[in-house]
């Protein structure tokens, strides 16, 4: 009792108040005590136990060729810009993007499917009758790349190892597994408390699987510069620190010729080159020593594509509609900071950013104001709160701001003249009112002190977007300024909380789990290292609504919980919403071939796409 806090009984007491709204069981309509291929959260596969592979591969596309790319997505530890390590599964220090895919899973997602995952190192899975326990019955066939056989004892050892140590995106939907125990050479149990969300196995079964032996002499920190042992398709081929690394196809991978695998992994190598910023990786684009690349810039995607291989038709420009996946892009303001504590400071450093000017002068017209912690969703919340909103926040009524329960509170437009006087004398009101007053340049509280406020960045693209944001916020009585680091040091100090303002760029799944919640807005994530929650969010009814999503038993009921919540996290201003794009902006080389349209749920290029000997040839790339 000693450790439990009056939060935490607030928390626990306001979150009983909420399942309660929401009775039922996620898997209802799976069966116990049966062997299942697959499992999704409402309990409908797409695809049947005897299918061959996933529509969205071409199972008869050609092996070879490299894929040198820029990742415009990565996981854990992962940072596209250097790499001072070959363990992606820890919080500390900077990992290349793709190690994952050298490791193999008990089961993989679908990427035409919002919520559902199929077996690979896992034959079957059995639910227990109280659905706390799952049996994995492992592939007899699968093999580490030494060709040693990969066992339920690797299984149980990594999931016991991430729980303890692991990256808090992989430690955190672990929290109330209990054990993870080999019954045999081949069957993997993984039990729960009871108090975990029904859906938590849907992200677990997809973690990577370590080798035991590989861990049982080798440390399991960021000091490793040797890859460890994997299983999966590629594996580390050539690694320069900080500038390239490559992942060589696995010609004889065991699990190649399953149907979660068929049709895809046709690039003999994939490569990244790391660049410490954006133009120099532009040049290396044009140069074609890239052949891939998402842009990122507005400006460079509007005025920028007009170099001889693009116009000699060397280089294809177009844009892939967006995954059908919640998106949060903001700027989080860090709360453990006390001088952020206080929403209408929050709400007043929002008001100075101008992006009816910023999307005119900076973004070429080419972005949308986000709004929503969930933008591109069904799960954003809109309008006054539905009846079956009411149900979940009436009970947190004492906990709530009061625009919780009016219109879905909204950033107000501004005139786009880049200084919009109303909204700035606005937010000079907010502050006023929170106990900051002008003293000559800056606020000053109470107690004297200057309100400083400083962005950290680790791209010259994201200080040309403060600069002038900065310049309004100074203009109200900020005493605010801009850190531009490097990469590394930019993830040390995120991991850490050493900011007063970071941005960051969140791609939820299409079916959110309390899990994947609870490290970005639960109060448990709140002081955990490396974890995603940069705000510092630790309110009783914020944690009531994310446990809440244990209780849904369908997907209108999950919508309802996630539109309260967005509702709530709205009114606090934790993170100041950006701005978001509806489709993917890319250029590439024109030497690959790739199946249209692509999946709604990912867009896995180094997975799906395949290298095309002809035309290459027609680009002298043959």
């Amino acid at each position: 009792m000693a450790g439990l806090h009056r939060r935490g009984f607030l928390g626990l007491g306001a979150a009983a108040a909420v399942a309660a709204v929401l009775p039922g069981k996620a898997f209802a309509n799976t069966l116990t005590g049966q062997k299942l291929h697959g499992l999704s959260a409402f309990g409908d596969l797409k695809y049947p136990a005897d299918f061959s592979h996933f529509d969205y591969v071409n199972i008869d596309a050609p092996k070879g060729g490299t894929f040198n790319f820029g990742p415009s997505q990565w996981l854990f530890n992962q940072n596209p810009q250097t790499f001072n390590t070959l363990n992606s599964f820890v919080s500390k220090g900077d990992a290349p993007p793709r190690m994952e895919m050298c490791f193999d899973s008990l089961m993989v997602s679908a990427l035409d499917e919002p919520d559902s995952i199929y077996g690979q190192l896992a034959q079957t899975v059995t639910i227990s009758a109280d659905r706390n326990s799952f049996d994995f019955a492992l592939r007899p066939e699968a093999r580490w790349h030494d060709g040693s056989p990969l066992t339920a004892e690797d299984a149980a050892f990594t999931y016991n190892l991430l729980k303890e140590q692991g990256h808090p995106d992989l430690s955190l939907p672990l929290k109330e597994m209990t054990a993870a125990t080999a019954v045999d050479a081949r069957t993997l149990r993984l039990t729960f408390s009871g108090k975990q969300s029904e859906r938590t196995i849907l992200d677990v079964a997809t973690f990577p699987i370590l080798s035991r032996a590989y861990f049982a002499t080798a440390p399991f920190d960021s000091s490793r510069m040797k890859a460890p042992l994997g299983s999966g398709p590629y594996k580390v081929g050539l690694v320069r620190p900080g500038q390239t690394i490559e992942f060589e196809r696995v010609v004889d991978y065991w699990g190649r010729d399953l149907p979660v695998n068929r049709g895809l992994y046709h690039f003999d190598k994939l490569r990244i080159e790391f660049y410490g910023d954006r133009q120099a990786a532009f040049e290396a684009f044009k140069k074609g020593d890239v052949a891939f690349r998402e842009e990122a810039t507005s400006r460079v995607w509007a005025t920028g594509y007009d170099f001889p291989a693009l116009t000699a038709g060397k280089v294809v420009k177009r844009e892939f509609p967006s995954e059908k996946r919640p998106l949060l892009y903001g700027t989080a303001m860090n709360q453990r900071r006390e001088r952020f504590s206080d929403v209408r400071v929050r709400r007043a450093i929002a008001l100075c950013f101008d992006f009816g000017w910023t999307n005119k002068s900076l973004f070429y017209g080419l972005y949308d104001r986000s709004q929503s912690n969930f933008e591109k969703s069904d799960f954003r919340a809109t309008g006054v709160p539905s009846a079956e909103e009411m149900a979940l926040l009436e009970p947190l009524r004492d906990k709530l701001p009061p625009e919780v329960f009016g219109e879905v509170y909204s950033l107000p437009a501004s005139d786009g003249s880049g200084r919009d006087r109303k909204l700035l004398r606005e937010a000079q009101n907010l502050m006023k009112h929170a106990g900051w007053n002008r003293a000559g340049e800056f606020f000053q509280n109470a107690a004297g002190e200057t309100f400083k406020l400083e962005f950290l960045a680790d791209d010259d693209g994201l200080v040309r977007v403060y600069t002038p944001w900065v310049g309004n916020l100074k203009a109200v009585g900020f005493d605010a300024s801009i850190r531009l680091v490097e990469s590394a040091q930019h993830q040390a100090r995120q991991a850490s909380f050493d900011f007063d303002m970071i941005a960051m760029a969140v791609l939820f799944s299409p079916t959110p789990t309390r899990e994947g919640m609870d490290g970005i807005f639960h109060s448990r994530s709140a002081n955990l290292y490396g974890s995603r929650n940069l705000p510092g969010t630790a309110d009783p009814a914020i944690d009531a609504l994310v446990e809440a999503i244990d209780g849904v038993k369908n997907r209108a009921q999950l919508t309802t919980v996630l539109r309260s919540l967005d509702r709530v996290l709205r009114a606090r201003m934790d993170w100041i919403p950006s701005w978001y794009s509806a489709n993917h902006r890319v250029a590439f080389w024109d030497m690959f071939g790739f199946k249209e349209p692509k999946p709604d749920y990912g867009f896995a290029m180094e997975a799906l796409w395949w290298f095309d000997q002809d035309k290459a040839a027609k680009i002298g790339k043959g």
